[in-house]
Parts: C-alpha cells; structure tokens; sequence
C-alpha cells in the first residue's frame, strides 16, 4: 500500500490543478446584456460594489458618491440628496461583485439595470461579469453621478449595450486568450494599459455593429474607439472567468481573488471558502497629475486587480515600456525586476501570455500565500489614484501592494480548515 501522501504533498498537487484551470481556461466575450438578465440573482435594492464586504458607515468618500449615483440611476431616488439618505437608512443592501461572480474598477457599481459583459469559460461552463466601461473623466467609478454620468450610464444600457451584445452574437462570441497574447507584444500588460487590446476590439467588432446596430452606429464607435481603456473590464471579466475554477481545490494555497473597496484590501484563497481576509487599503505611490498631492488622493480601490492574480496588470509590466513611466515604476529594467520578482511568489509561468523583453517567458501565474510569507514578496499591482473626494476623477497612477496581514490570516485560516497545527 503506497503510503499517505504527506501536506507538503498534497499542497503541491492542489496548487499545480489550480494552476492547471487556469492555464487551460477558454475566455470568450459572448454578450452585452442588462446585470438583471445576465445575473439573475441580482436582488433588487441592492447595489453591488468593489472589494470585500463594506458598510455605509465604513466607505470611503467616491464609493459613497458612485452609491448615490447608482441609486438615482435605478429610479430608488429622484435626486441626489435622497439617494443619500437612502443608502445610509439600511433600506440599501450592498454586496461585493465577487459574491455574483462579477468585478468592477474602482468604485465598481454594478446594479440591475446597468449593462454588464459577458465573459464565458468555455472549458469549465462558468461565467463571469463586468460593466461596460464608461471613458475617462467623469464617470462613476471615480465616484461620479451628476445627470451626465446618469445619462451616459442610460445610454449605455438602453443604446450602446445591447448593440454591442448584437454585434457580439453576430459573431458568436470573440475568443480572448489570443488578443490577450497579442496585447502583450504590442505593449499591454491589461491594467493600467490596454491602447493596443481596446484597438484590436474595434477591429474585431465594427464589421459586426455596422451590420446590427439599429441607431447611433457612429456614437458606438466613437464611444469605443476614443477610449483606451475600453479593454479593461473585457479583461476584468476576462481573469474573474479564468480564476474561479481554480477556486474550492482543497489544500490549495492559490489566491483566487484579490480586491479593495478604498477602506480595506480583501483576499480569498482556493481552499478556505468564502471567506475574505482583508486589512487596511494602501496608498498608491506613483505620479499624480499636475496641481495635486498624495494628500488628495484615496487609499487603493477598485476590483481591477483581479488581473494580476493570472499574472496580467504589475505581474506583466516587464510588457509595457509605455506604462512605466505613466505609474512612475522608474525604468523598464525596474518594471522587468518587477515580473521576475513575481515568479517568486507564484505556481509557474503561463507559457501561452509572453513578455518579449524577458526573452518570451510566461506571465508568472497563481499567487502561493506561503511563498507571499516566506519570501516577504508581496504581489505587485500597478493602478489608477482617484480623489479622496466623490466626483473628482483619476489624478494619478502608481504602484501599490497588498497589506501583509491578508496573506497571514488566510495561512492561519487554512491551517485551521485542513487541521494543521
């Protein structure tokens, strides 16, 4: 009789299926659809935001003001000042995107009737879901929601969503894992850079939306052609569809979901449930826009970092000799040091996503907690700086970690679980 496999053992084992689901996920964008059609679990009155679990009381300055926006968009309130009272009454209940299957930047507002992106795994059957993103300026994931973020937010969902989601029907589904490894030659890393993947998404779907769009066709195009990061949450539902499957692999020490809500950073872990561990959210520290200070600027936000959990975003930077110097990472050899530091904390590479300036190798995929603890290493991820006050926008980007204290609660979690003493 062969004898027990030991922990160590069966450790590894649990880590390399993971990293196995990951690697042979099938991402496919197959539609455009309204969150209650596409999430019909969705209660209503219920806004979902970024990050783990948080209260009204306990929210930061946007994430209140994309609140209040998200309400009077839903018709709960008829202005601002009402929404707000609204939230704070308890009337209001609020959920992470994770708990849906679902992921938003930054404030990360996702109700019924906004349009969402549907992002399939075709290998494992799961789907996973994202807003549609809105531009840059004044939008409600910097915490935005005058009637011009309400408006375009209608718009999207009354105009441009549902044309989008026809275009991609048309074309039965746009497969990701090859635009994702395209982006990275052409200068992505699928953060805080997606030029060269939002362009190859137009290319991909003009031919489409010029055939199936019943009205504003030129709107939709400019709408999505003149925004860089238009990419972005595509890639966001992208990672959340590619992670989950690797999530609930008993013994396994892989990071499965990574996310802040501007108070608290939050992790989860493959093995240990649902459960979050999460302590305070961190300061970005980068460039900022000219005429501000680290004083105005909101510790770290939004679910976008659930890209680097399949090491795209900071674990990818040695691709993007353009982002360097935008999240003021110093020099491309720093931002290469960066992705080699990663493959010491995660399972191995992704041999299909490649860096050309570390001579094709893989992204470094799946987060190990104990190589997080043993080496001291902490996950990189490189990001947008919003204003501390609602409405106000992005002023900068930089580079942040998460706290240390996440990745030692879950340890502990996991000992108790598998009964490691």
């Amino acid at each position: 009789m062969a004898p027990a496999a030991s922990l160590v053992d069966k450790i590894a084992a649990a880590n390399q299926e993971a990293h196995r689901r990951v690697l042979a996920g099938d991402p496919v964008l197959v539609d455009v659809l309204l969150a209650r059609e596409a999430m019909p679990g969705l209660p209503d009155r219920t806004v979902l935001h970024a990050g783990p679990p948080i209260t009204w009381d306990r929210m930061c300055g946007p994430m209140r003001g994309a609140v209040a926006g998200a309400v009077v968009f839903e018709g709960w309130a008829s202005n601002l000042e009402v929404a707000t009272r609204l939230a704070a009454s308890g009337e209001i209940k609020f959920e992470p995107n994770h708990h849906y299957d679902a992921v938003g930047p930054m404030t990360g507002m996702t109700t019924r009737n906004m349009a969402v992106l549907v992002v399939e795994n075709r290998t494992f059957g799961n789907r996973s879901f994202c807003t549609v993103n809105e531009g840059m300026g004044n939008v409600m994931r910097f915490g935005g929601n005058d009637q011009e973020v309400v408006d375009r937010l209608r718009w999207m969902a009354s105009v441009a969503g549902p044309a989008l989601g026809a275009a991609i029907r048309n074309r039965k589904g746009v497969p990701l894992r090859n635009v994702i490894a395209r982006g990275l030659s052409m200068g992505d890393e699928m953060h805080m850079r997606n030029a060269a993947c939002s362009s190859l998404m137009v290319r991909e779907l003009a031919a489409d939306l010029a055939e199936t769009a019943e009205r504003d066709l030129g709107r939709i195009l400019r709408f999505i052609s003149g925004n860089d990061m238009f990419f972005l949450n595509i890639v966001m539902a992208m990672a959340k569809s590619v992670i989950a499957p690797a999530h609930g692999i008993p013994y396994s020490t892989v990071v499965t979901t990574m996310a802040r809500n501007g108070t608290d950073f939050g992790i989860r872990l493959s093995s240990t449930g649902d459960a979050w561990f999460t302590g305070p959210a961190q300061m970005a520290r980068g460039l900022l826009f000219a005429g501000f200070t680290e004083a105005d600027g909101n510790p770290d936000i939004g679910d976008s970092c659930i890209t680097e959990t399949i090491g795209l975003g900071g674990f990818a930077m040695a691709a993007s000799p353009a982002v360097v110097g935008f999240v003021g990472a110093g020099t491309l050899a720093d931002a290469i040091g960066y992705s080699r530091r990663m493959t010491e904390i995660t399972i191995g590479p992704n041999p299909e996503w490649t860096l050309p300036t570390l001579n094709m190798m893989g992204v470094p995929t799946g987060i190990d907690i104990r190589k997080v603890l043993a080496t001291g290493i902490l996950p990189v991820i490189n990001t947008a700086i919003t204003n501390k006050l609602p409405g106000r926008g992005q002023i900068g980007a930089g580079i942040v970690h998460p706290p240390l204290v996440c990745f030692e609660q879950a340890l502990l979690q996991f000992a108790d679980v598998h009964g490691v003493h």
